[in-house]
């Protein structure tokens, strides 16, 4: 069992944010034995997406950067942990600049299998709507979202503490999901209609798409 913990904080070490990933893939360890890896997206180059469309042909990026090695590493996992401090009521822009690289993944629902979830810390309030944008995008990439966690520590910050407390846990859920303890029906059926949308999508332009239609083909949802 594999977890990446991706952490868009600017603070380094001093991050907030960062204590409640290391909850969660704390939780995963322990509770499954899980090998864990953290990435600090503040330390790596990402270009944003230019939407040249070349992923969708080729699936190759025509940017030089770190992102192939990041989707490679992300690939390679079975669960993905998604933390960001709240910016404006969204995501800090290197997670939105990985997001938007994920377009041919999107097309392709190539994290269909994985399981995640997401956490966030805001000064004053809103950090459930930054969770439930994450925990959107995963379910859009094909993944399942088993729960997320988040925190307004600027007139309590007593509350982080709890909000640790919950983000381990919500590490040992995430293992038990990972091993197959935890069904998720309704998304079972969501992920069903956007491999079906996106199957029909990529069939319609397989001439323009050719590397999204030989993924589908590959994955058996093209016949």
């Amino acid at each position: 069992m594999k977890v990446i913990g991706i952490n868009a904080s600017p603070r380094g070490n001093e991050s907030n944010t960062l204590k409640l990933v290391n909850a969660v893939l704390e939780g995963a360890k322990a509770e499954g034995g899980a090998e864990t890896e953290l990435v600090d997206l503040y330390k790596l180059h990402i270009e944003y997406c230019t939407a040249c469309g070349t992923c969708y042909q080729s699936g190759e990026c025509t940017l030089l950067d770190d992102f192939p090695d990041l989707f490679d590493r992300i690939m390679n996992v079975d669960g993905i942990v998604l933390g960001a401090p709240n910016f404006i009521d969204s995501v800090p822009a290197p997670m939105k600049a990985m997001f938007d690289r994920m377009a041919d993944a999107i097309h392709c629902q190539m994290l269909t299998g994985k399981y995640g979830c997401s956490v966030c810390t805001a000064g004053g309030s809103n950090q459930d709507w930054v969770v439930g944008y994450m925990n959107r995008v995963l379910t859009t990439l094909g993944a399942t979202a088993i729960g997320d966690v988040g925190v307004a520590i600027g007139r309590d910050p007593g509350a982080l503490g709890l909000a640790i407390q919950d983000a381990y846990k919500m590490g040992e859920k995430l293992a038990r999901s990972i091993r197959g303890e935890h069904k998720y029906p309704e998304q079972d059926e969501i992920h069903r209609q956007k491999r079906d949308y996106f199957c029909q999508l990529v069939k319609y332009n397989k001439d323009r798409w050719p590397h999204e239609y030989e993924w589908h083909v590959k994955m058996g949802w093209i016949q």
